[in-house]
């Protein structure tokens, strides 16, 4: 026997099929551009995060003249070392007076190097964290921005692992990139300095030789940007999985789903491993690759600078230096190499972050407010789909006038939670017009449209909070007796009173049962009171006693106003003034109860086969 939660995933995922095929294409869409291995894509992504970057220019330009501090007097040791060298003549001819003299140098320019590196490291921390911080703001700016359909396109748990888990790749990145890219650029420009001042010929040696360890650095970097790629797009669906299994783990015992998911999961886990591996050798490889040209590089120059020593071109001290320069000069390249394998990795991950940021958002707002409604709701022509090659919803048409009472009737996946997401403007209409009072709802503004409309479905909708915080959702000004008076006319005062601190109680996912819950959305309603009603199997998890209750209740609260109630119950709408039949995203018929079951179609086939167990 199915619980009432598996019933209503059941209904969900009816609707989840008309949405797939979109879905299949945004995605198509997004991974196309996830997967851009070339440099071209990594660049761009780069670009995007220098516009945040570029927002604390000063912490930058402070990062960057520290380790211009730091990498000249760590630089300059060397000379002042070699200038100490060379005080040693031979044995029995050591100037002490000239190793002291540069022995306290030396201590000098090491205390005030270190200074400046642990400030540098303090300001990269706080602009890398500021800007993962405005990623993370922005990214879920756009979230409240962003249609529906791109929200249903992705799964829940993909989303929260961009905006955390992705950000925190992206952040160890940048901190990565602020601490050792700045230094060894540096490093690397300064070094060629001193060295030129020593040794011209083998400056300009160790130069022609650099662009191997660039190649040899891009080679790889190309290919490990797209495992990279892969590897986070494999862990963004991990997440989503392990989510959504955690999160209806009812439902997956209830049907015995738990060995397929493992399955799902092994099979993902496997994906994941196998990118996360390919991913570390090719990174891995960059760095001792690296290394190997720079040990050939160094020595070659100890080579030239012994035959310089030999001719009288160069001192020992000299070769010393030059010697300390050349793996100084190196020693960048291996780091950015490092560096640049981190910097893929979050590249790839903030390409994830900058999709979600830069989706397309819902349609602009108009200023214009919708006045205070009286409740008539023309549809004229109404027409929609997920597919656009799959219409659902053609030709729709009815007229509600203010008071008017108006069920939806229709056999599952018909389009009557469609209909409703077009009525509050959840998904905006391919086609024709939907007016209220005479106001195109979408010549008004999403907000005063809400407004105008009650909600109470078969989803319960609270946040973790306080009862009375839940109950005063829309209408933060109530007062404790209208909260009060709202609970006794849902029925739910009873159950809250008995709670351990009654209105003051903080509620989470799992505090209260599923009927409980859905009292207090009803009770939310009868707080806001608002001129149209929109009821979705409001009274599907609620015992039949209390539903009989709140039916008498609703049928009070409706008294007046527009609502629109879509009911798998038939013998609950059997006083609506309008009754829609729909199929196949149509109104095949329409009419009152008596009327519809007198002319014998299909809504009295319905009607029938709850009470009589006819096949359809």
């Amino acid at each position: 026997m199915k619980t009432d939660e598996s019933r209503k995933k059941m209904k969900q995922n009816s609707n989840s099929d008309a949405k797939s095929n979109s879905a299949d294409t945004q995605n198509a869409g997004e991974s196309e551009i996830l997967m851009k291995g070339d440099q071209a894509g990594s660049l761009d992504t780069l670009k995007k995060v220098m516009k945040f970057i570029g927002r604390y220019k000063i912490l930058l330009l402070l990062s960057l003249i520290l380790a211009a501090v730091t990498v000249v007097l760590q630089l300059y040791v060397p000379i002042l070392f070699g200038d100490a060298i060379d005080g040693i003549v031979g044995k029995g001819k050591v100037d002490f007076g000239i190793i002291r003299y540069y022995g306290a140098q030396i201590m000098l320019l090491v205390v005030i190097s270190s200074l400046a590196t642990w400030m540098m490291n303090i300001i990269n921390n706080r602009l890398t964290y500021r800007v993962v911080r405005d990623i993370r703001s922005r990214a879920i700016r756009q979230i409240q921005v962003l249609p529906l359909s791109w929200l249903d396109a992705h799964q829940t748990g993909d989303i929260v692992g961009r905006v955390i888990a992705d950000a925190d790749q992206l952040s160890d990145g940048l901190l990565l990139g602020f601490t050792q890219l700045f230094s060894g650029v540096v490093t690397i420009a300064v070094t060629l300095v001193f060295m030129f001042s020593k040794s011209v010929v083998i400056t300009l040696f160790v130069l022609v030789m650099t662009p191997v360890s660039f190649l040899v650095a891009k080679f790889i970097s190309t290919r490990s940007y797209k495992m990279f790629g892969k590897q986070t797009q494999a862990r963004g669906r991990q997440t989503a999985l392990i989510e959504e299994m955690i999160g209806n783990e009812k439902i997956v015992k209830a049907f015995g789903y738990g060995a397929r998911a493992s399955e799902r999961f092994e099979e993902i886990n496997q994906e994941l491993q196998e990118y996360s591996w390919r991913a570390v050798f090719f990174s891995s490889l960059t760095n001792p690759s690296t290394r190997a040209v720079n040990s050939v590089i160094y020595a070659f120059v100890t080579l030239i600078g012994a035959m310089h020593i030999l001719s009288g071109r160069l001192t020992v001290g000299g070769l010393s230096v030059l010697l300390s320069y050349a793996n100084q000069y190196m020693k960048p390249f291996n780091d950015i190499s490092s560096v640049i394998t981190e910097l893929q990795n979050a590249l790839s991950c903030a390409a994830r972050i900058f999709a979600l940021i830069e989706a397309k958002p819902q349609s602009a707002d108009p200023a214009q407010e919708l006045p205070a409604a009286e409740g008539k709701v023309e549809i004229k022509d109404l027409a929609f789909s997920y597919d656009k090659k799959k219409p659902l919803i053609e030709h729709f048409k009815v007229t509600a006038e203010p008071g008017t009472k108006v069920a939806i009737v229709g056999p599952t996946g018909c389009g009557k939670t469609t209909f409703i997401n077009l009525l509050m403007r959840f998904y905006d209409a391919d086609g024709g017009t939907i007016d209220v009072d005479g106001h195109s709802i979408y010549d008004v503004s999403r907000h005063s449209l809400r407004r105008s409309y009650g909600m109470v479905l078969q989803d319960t909708w609270l946040k973790s909070g306080t009862v009375r915080e839940n109950i005063a959702f829309g209408k933060p000004d109530a007062t404790d007796e209208e909260i009060i008076n709202a609970a006794k006319e849902a029925h739910s005062w009873g159950f809250i009173r008995r709670l351990p601190k009654g209105l003051d109680t903080v509620i989470g996912n799992d505090s209260l049962s599923q009927g409980q819950r859905q009292l207090l959305c009803i009770t939310r309603v009868m707080l806001c009171l608002p001129p149209m009603l929109i009821l979705d199997e409001a009274t599907s998890s609620i015992d039949t006693r209390t539903e009989m209750q709140i039916q008498n209740a609703f049928d009070k609260l409706m008294k007046g106003r527009t609502s629109f109630v879509v009911a798998h119950r038939l013998s609950t709408i059997r006083s609506a003034d309008i009754i829609l039949v729909m199929k196949d995203g149509k109104i095949i018929e329409q009419g009152t109860h008596d009327g519809l079951m007198a002319k014998g179609g299909f809504y009295a086939q319905l009607y029938n086969a709850q009470f009589a167990g006819v096949q359809l």
